[in-house]
């Protein structure tokens, strides 16, 4: 039986959740709404909750988003860039799909891959989460049962960067992917600066303090 949950609606997202939900309804909802669609799937053994994005929440993405292109740049890092790309595993009877994900470390091994198995290839290694309303589902747990090393957790006006170690999640003061980089503090700092400059303005000026930064 399914159980359709009032709407959780603010300013920035609404969210839909569903009760008693099988992987087989999961797989059949993703394969039914397909790839060109505006909303995110979260599944946690049995919980389905789905979630449409409004601007502030896909503002902030696609501005760290740009952070992330410019840090990979300036460090001359290769990166294939999956935005929110479905990640999933049966076995765990968990998905989910991040705002955005990259993969950095293990971008050689999925440079020519159309598509995912986590059963044998490796998830993202780095995940972006914007949070804006209270998720009945914690996607943290879901991270960590697929093995992905990095998570960034942005609430404005906070940043939390986590390390995957020892089979749980660690805060850090800095970025492990990008030479430990005290972006948890910055790139907030940066992101609220784009009101008042711009955003290209505030590219710009993360480039030249990023530069600082390695040289």
């Amino acid at each position: 039986m399914v159980i359709l949950a009032p709407t959780h609606s603010n300013t920035h997202t609404n969210n839909v959740i569903l009760h008693h939900i099988s992987w087989q309804t999961f797989e059949r909802i993703l394969s039914e709404t397909g790839g060109d669609r505006h909303h995110r799937f979260t599944y946690n053994q049995g919980i389905l909750e789905i979630m449409t994005p409004l601007m502030p929440h896909e503002h902030n993405k696609r501005l760290i988003e740009k952070i992330i292109d410019t840090l990979v740049e300036e460090l001359n890092f290769n990166v294939k860039s999956t935005g929110s790309l479905t990640c999933k595993r049966e076995d765990l009877a968990r998905g989910v799909e991040p705002d955005s994900s990259f993969y950095i470390q293990n971008e050689p091994i999925m440079r020519n891959k159309t598509s995912l198995d986590l059963t044998q290839d490796p998830p993202p290694d780095l995940v972006i989460e914007v949070d804006y309303a209270s998720s009945s589902i914690d996607k943290l747990p879901i991270y960590l049962a697929l093995g992905v090393p990095e998570v960034w957790r942005y609430n404005e006006p906070v940043m939390q960067i986590y390390s995957l170690s020892e089979d749980k999640y660690i805060p850090c003061n800095g970025s492990p992917t990008f030479a430990n980089l005290p972006l948890n503090t910055e790139v907030p700092q940066f992101l609220a600066s784009s009101l008042q400059v711009g955003e290209m303005s505030m590219i710009k000026n993360f480039r030249s303090w990023l530069k600082t930064q390695i040289s």
